[in-house]
């Protein structure tokens, strides 16, 4: 009878719950009730607080209240005991409490999409917002918007063109995407580490750089697919996804995703191939589409083959093989452009090459009256033999240059914009660029290449201070003046990828 009250007291509290959110994920709060005679037990608040349960939106979850949280732990558990099931009835999983639980993970502050709604206006009607959408996904009426193209200068005189979704397409992809990666984490291989959850572009960094240092490695084929976003063949991809995914509806809402078209200066245009960059599901299907096309084929069926060790570091579209033997390199770069080509794919040829390096790399180019290695870029970062202060090999890394004048140009240009800008709220936003800058590229060795971006920066910005009004030119004596009064940070403490890579870059 206790426990009846007790249940009861809560079942009416319930509503004035709220939830507790963290960065990433909500943290479910519990309610202690204590009955007489009998230790107080913690019931657990998470299948109620925040989604309120309608029976009527929510008919496809199981009976019994089980939580949608629960369910997707379900689903991992299937997914590693059983690497080759099809899961065949995932979208009952969109339900109102994992659409709430997905739109708690949207950023706010951002750029609106076609229709102008952005998260702040689309949370003042939240539950009726949500209980709409999934009626209309349910019933099968819900249609994806058109994504808002916008294009990115790459700096090389070439644009990266950028989808923004609308928010209730975000919301949607996010919470497909919550089910998906419960899948296809287990299935993804370690060598795979862009936009994957506890993944990093330093942990993928840290075990390229143990591959060459401790292992045979000889030879580093560097390959660039050409414009993979762009070209990912819609028909392949949904094949590839139909091996783990049996489910006709959520099948369904991907393809309509995939074909939602895009907005070009006020005119629709058709997207009949590759997945939007910057939309919240494009990088889970960019990885099951390299995962099946690269990984998988390099482990099932390139390694078997070779003669020597080979190894590969992928992080999304960016991938580095290593070779132990020339000729088993040689080979791979052969085949590498026929696999391509099955799933709509081709090799950017000038940004592919085959070069010496390693640990003997400056000892065998010696012998064939060669200076010095070769040297390639992976992830802003130019990997060049270096040695030690024992006189050992070892792999050194620094900003490349490329990287460096596209990050300068972009300062440059942001500088501009900022004229009419209160100078302290710039500034502040200056330091916030410059740690940003430091967070990702101070990492071993690269110490010099981060100080010559901090003495370029410290030049824009007194060039802008002083454009900002004919009489406000600023001497250098002045300019250190006040970045002595209101400094600009310097380069933290570096991320060590070496001893990174010793635990296993996580």
């Amino acid at each position: 009878m206790a426990s009846r009250v007790c249940f009861e007291e809560w079942n009416k509290r319930r509503e004035q719950m709220t939830p507790r959110e963290s960065d990433d994920r909500i943290v479910p709060l519990k309610l202690e009730c204590q009955s007489s005679g009998s230790k107080s037990s913690n019931i657990d608040a998470g299948k109620a607080v925040g989604p309120k349960r309608d029976p009527d939106l929510t008919s496809t979850a199981r009976s019994g209240g089980e939580s949608v949280l629960m369910r997707l732990d379900r689903i991992t558990s299937r997914a590693e005991s059983q690497p080759e099931e099809v899961f065949d009835n995932l979208f009952s999983a969109l339900n109102y409490e994992l659409l709430w639980y997905a739109f708690r993970r949207l950023k706010r502050g951002k750029t609106p999409g076609v229709d102008g709604v952005t998260v702040e206006d689309y949370e003042e009607h939240l539950e009726a917002n949500l209980r709409d959408l999934l009626q209309r996904l349910h019933q099968g009426s819900y249609r994806p918007l058109p994504s808002l193209r916008k294009l990115i200068p790459k700096g090389n005189g070439k644009t990266r063109s950028l989808g923004i979704a609308c928010v209730e397409d975000k919301l949607v992809q996010r919470a497909m995407v919550m089910i998906l990666e419960r899948i296809y984490e287990v299935d993804f291989l370690d060598t795979s580490y862009g936009y994957r959850p506890k993944r990093s572009p330093h942990q993928a960094l840290a075990a390229l750089g143990h591959s060459i240092a401790t292992r045979r490695v000889n030879w580093i084929s560097d390959a660039d697919v050409e414009g993979f976003f762009d070209n990912v063949c819609h028909e392949r991809l949904l094949e590839l996804l139909r091996l783990r995914i049996g489910d006709p509806r959520m099948l369904k809402l991907i393809g309509r995703f995939l074909n939602a078209g895009v907005m070009i200066e006020g005119r629709l245009e058709a997207t009949e191939e590759g997945v939007p960059q910057g939309a919240i599901l494009s990088p889970l299907l960019a990885n099951v589409y390299l995962h099946y096309v690269l990984d998988k084929w390099f482990e099932r069926d390139v390694k078997p083959r070779l003669h020597g060790e080979a190894y590969m570091v992928r992080f999304a579209d960016d991938f580095i093989c290593c070779f132990e033997h020339e000729c088993d390199a040689r080979s791979y770069q052969a085949v590498l452009p026929k696999r391509l080509a099955r799933y709509s794919l081709s090799i950017a040829e000038e940004k592919t090459k085959l070069i010496r390096f390693g640990r003997f790399a400056r000892r065998d180019l010696q012998r064939l009256g060669n200076t010095a290695p070769e040297t390639f870029d992976f992830l802003g970062f130019t990997h060049y033999c270096g040695r030690s202060r024992a006189g050992r090999f070892k792999l050194k890394r620094k900003t490349s240059t490329k990287k460096l004048r596209m990050k300068l140009l972009d300062m440059r240009r942001w500088l501009q914009s900022q004229l009419s800008t209160p100078v302290g709220e710039m500034w502040q936003t200056l330091r916030a660029k410059l740690r940003g800058h430091y967070q990702y590229y101070s990492v071993n060795d690269n110490w010099p290449m981060l100080m010559a971006y901090r003495g370029k920066v410290l030049a824009l910005a007194k060039r802008h201070l002083s454009r900002r009004s004919q009489a406000s030119y600023v001497n250098w004596r002045q300019f250190y003046h006040f970045v002595d009064r209101y400094p600009l940070p310097c380069p933290p403490k570096i991320t060590d990828l070496i001893a990174m890579a010793r635990v296993g870059g996580r």
